[in-house]
């Protein structure tokens, strides 16, 4: 595996590199993570910690929860990195940004108006840049309500937050999100992770890793902290002459699981890199992912997953209804009355099942529900509608006015009205 520290860093000017990357490496994707430094462990407990990992690892994937935790908790919050932490899961990814006085914070978006109640404080600021609020500013907005009434009042963490919470027990993926807004956040995160007492821990305890999709960030990290683990995320697996240029400053490579194959992992490992990918939320397309042998699978869910891992059932308190299918592209308008998209349910037990008020969510938290009154029978389908049309025994219908399933493949969670985890399913 290729590690920088070992041999002689190969720096790259900034110039050149945007050039010869910025094709293939600044695209605007989505999403996270993977992990592993050069430093010796500073004590016994996480050298035997790490060689248990290592031991592991050679069977299987390291497991990254996915900001936190987001499929059981809102996403890069306090309450996302302890279910992360709690998980049995080896890392969490955090996204890290600049607040408008400098101070670095972590959120996902570019804007506040998906995950908080910018709205109702401050008016008319949907849409403006996170990165133009000011820590206080940032204070003051709700980022767990849209989850769920549980999370109300959940707070925008700072960046040692995550640090804290972590305290040894996990280890941290630290992607630096967007950092064309945050001018200088490589700096500030390179130097919290030598100077913060808690993030230093975590780097000499071989935890960290620091990684984004911004080829000229992630070089800039490489200089200014050549010896912390450094992974480029790209959307799909590039040829094997940018590969060999990515691994002049990277030791990892990360992908898009719905895109990458055998091939792809081929030539990522033989430029000497390890293989990660996002954003993994079904246990199938997790087994497809161990049978291609990648080294990193990250996902929204790290306490099923490692329950998965183990061999033990990933949703205990499953009913035995399950997401059957999802339709995100019918031919046709997808919010079409009656035919549009939809997910369908099915009752895989012998007796019957009420899912009146169950909850569909997927990765962005958009949410459908079933209405009231709507009882299973054993073996029955249900099919949960975004868009309009007539309610009848096998079909409810949201009247949505926005499509909700992405097209080229989504994930959803299925969840009973008093919150508790059913299944997922991925496309």
């Amino acid at each position: 595996m290729n590690t920088r520290s070992n041999r002689t860093f190969v720096r790259i000017s900034q110039a050149t590199a945007a050039a010869a990357l910025s094709a293939a490496v600044l695209a605007p994707f989505t999403a996270p993570a993977y992990a592993q430094p050069d430093t010796h462990p500073a004590t016994a407990e996480a050298a035997a910690k790490n060689e248990t990992r290592a031991a592991s690892s050679a069977n299987e994937p390291l497991l990254i929860g996915h900001r936190g935790a987001a499929g059981t908790a809102p996403e890069n919050t306090v309450s996302a990195f302890k279910d992360a932490r709690s998980s049995h899961a080896d890392y969490f990814e955090i996204d890290v940004q600049l607040s408008a006085d400098g101070v670095p914070f972590l959120f996902h978006d570019d804007t506040p108006a998906r995950t908080t109640n910018v709205e109702d404080v401050f008016p008319g600021r949907e849409n403006d840049p996170i990165t133009s609020f000011t820590w206080a500013e940032l204070q003051q907005l709700d980022a767990g309500s849209y989850f769920s009434d549980k999370f109300v009042g959940e707070k925008i963490p700072h960046f040692n937050d995550a640090a804290k919470i972590a305290n040894n027990k996990i280890g941290v993926f630290i992607e630096i999100k967007s950092p064309v807004n945050s001018p200088g956040v490589e700096k500030v995160v390179a130097d919290a992770l030598e100077s913060n007492r808690a993030w230093n821990r975590l780097l000499r305890n071989n935890q960290i890793e620091v990684l984004g999709f911004d080829a000229v960030s992630n070089q800039r990290f490489a200089t200014l902290a050549p010896n912390v683990p450094l992974q480029q995320l790209i959307g799909t697996v590039p040829d094997s002459a940018t590969l060999a240029q990515i691994a002049t400053y990277a030791d990892h490579f990360g992908t898009s699981y719905r895109t990458v194959d055998a091939a792809g992992v081929a030539r990522v490992k033989a430029a000497g890199m390890g293989i990660g990918v996002y954003t993994v939320n079904s246990t199938e397309a997790y087994d497809q992912m161990v049978a291609l042998g990648v080294d990193r699978v990250t996902g929204d869910f790290p306490i099923q997953f490692s329950r998965h891992e183990r061999g033990q059932k990933p949703f205990p308190q499953n009913t035995g209804v399950q997401i059957a299918g999802s339709i995100n592209d019918v031919p046709g308008n997808d919010l079409q009355p009656e035919t549009g998209e939809h997910v369908i349910l099915e009752n895989t037990t012998n007796r019957s099942v009420d899912v009146s008020g169950y909850i569909i969510r997927d990765a962005a938290n958009t949410q459908l529900t079933v209405g009231t009154g709507y009882i299973l029978a054993p073996g029955a389908q249900l099919r949960v509608y975004t868009g309009p049309g007539t309610n009848r025994a096998d079909a409810y219908y949201n009247n949505g006015t926005a499509n909700v399933l992405n097209n080229g493949g989504d994930s959803v969670a299925l969840w009973t009205g008093n919150g508790n985890l059913q299944d997922t399913f991925a496309n």
